[in-house]
């Protein structure tokens, strides 16, 4: 009997430190294991937004200076002066090369001398016919000899309007050794230097300039787009914005200006301008740039960030993220993907809990352990 005893002690005692460490060491009995629920899928959770989002016509077109103009002498002479450093932004009407100007200006004192000339012969000839019309009434001078006279002087007043268009002519040609801009702009590299002989018909230009400020981006869409082009820039000038080559940062905003009177039948495509005001300068003249012309603007559609829609053999879907933490896949109609971001028209509500990353592990119902997305779209 006293054995039997011991022997039901110990049988306690050990159940008792079995029980102890199952309950230190975090091992819990067959049924309470069973009603633990199974730990969630880790995602990526996002929140539907409500914005307004612009509608894009995209293009890819080529930076223009607005004008441009290759400046070249008209008059042929040495070179005496160079005005003007190389990259510098000028105004109209600043002195950029001097042709030696003496010969223009001895051609220019040449021709006043002629004028002086025939304007004393002028004067002469002049007493000369009312001496005759005085003299012609008493038989002292001839028909003939004041025919001759009057003839003579109208010759000499004749002589003095080719002197004055010899005088005009000297002083244009003079005025050409002072080469001045025609218009505001920025100069390039100086073709000339001082020294050289140039000529009126040479092909070389002496140096080029471009207006920056404002500029112009030439550039094409599909035929296609031109009705609803034309159609929205008779309500206003659409907006037009230039972002880099990549697509990736804007560099200007401005207004289309020309919609070409032809489509291109060899590309199917219609050409296009927009007017930039480029005061910081980051457009120049060449230079290839994507285009984005604003069509219009769609108010309060829900927005979701472009990677929480999947394709599927019925098509476009998200999972939605319910208050128990299982998700539901919905089908969704998306209008657009633009810079990440996707606008749905039907399927999603606004602020609802949509999983952004992850998804290739989901299932219709599936638990999820969903993590705020930051910003840019990455796990916070």
């Amino acid at each position: 009997m006293v054995r039997r005893a011991i022997g039901v002690a110990v049988v306690l005692v050990l159940a008792a430190v079995v029980a102890v460490w199952r309950l230190n060491s975090g091992v819990e009995a067959p049924q309470a294991r069973a009603q633990t629920p199974p730990p969630g899928i880790p995602v990526t959770a996002g929140t539907v937004a409500i914005e307004d989002v612009p509608v894009f016509l995209h293009g890819i077109g080529t930076v223009q200076a607005y004008n441009s103009v290759a400046i070249k002498s008209r008059v042929d002479g040495q070179i005496v002066k160079v005005e003007f450093k190389e990259g510098q932004d000028i105004k109209d009407g600043d002195l950029l090369f001097q042709i030696d100007p003496r010969p223009y200006q001895a051609a220019l004192e040449q021709a006043q001398a002629a004028k002086q000339k025939d304007e004393a012969q002028l004067a002469g000839a002049k007493l000369d016919l009312e001496r005759y019309s005085k003299l012609l009434g008493t038989g002292y001078q001839t028909r003939q000899s004041y025919d001759n006279q009057t003839a003579l002087v109208a010759q000499l007043q004749a002589a003095i309007r080719g002197d004055e268009a010899q005088i005009n002519t000297a002083k244009i040609n003079l005025g050409y050794t002072d080469i001045r801009s025609p218009i505001d702009g920025r100069l390039g590299a100086r073709l000339v230097d001082k020294g050289n002989i140039v000529h009126a018909n040479d092909n070389t230009a002496l140096v080029m300039i471009t207006e920056l400020k404002p500029i112009f981006v030439s550039f094409t869409l599909p035929q296609e787009t031109l009705d609803d082009v034309h159609v929205q820039n008779e309500q206003a000038p659409l907006v037009v914005r230039a972002y880099s080559g990549d697509g990736k940062k804007q560099l200007a905003e401005g207004r289309l200006t020309l919609i070409d009177n032809m489509i291109d039948q060899s590309t199917g495509t219609i050409h296009l301008k927009a007017r930039f005001d480029n005061e910081d300068e980051r457009l120049w003249p060449g230079e290839f740039v994507s285009l984005r012309v604003v069509l219009s603007t769609r108010r309060g559609v829900a927005t979701v960030p472009q990677q929480t829609v999947q394709q599927g053999p019925s098509g476009h879907y998200a999972y939605v993220i319910k208050p128990d933490n299982t998700v539901e896949r919905r089908s969704v109609e998306v209008a657009s993907i633009q810079d990440g971001i996707a606008v749905i028209t039907k399927g999603l509500a606004a602020n609802e809990q949509v999983v952004v990353d992850g998804q290739f592990r989901l299932t219709e119902g599936a638990r999820v352990n969903p993590t705020a997305a930051t910003p840019n779209g990455a796990a916070g």
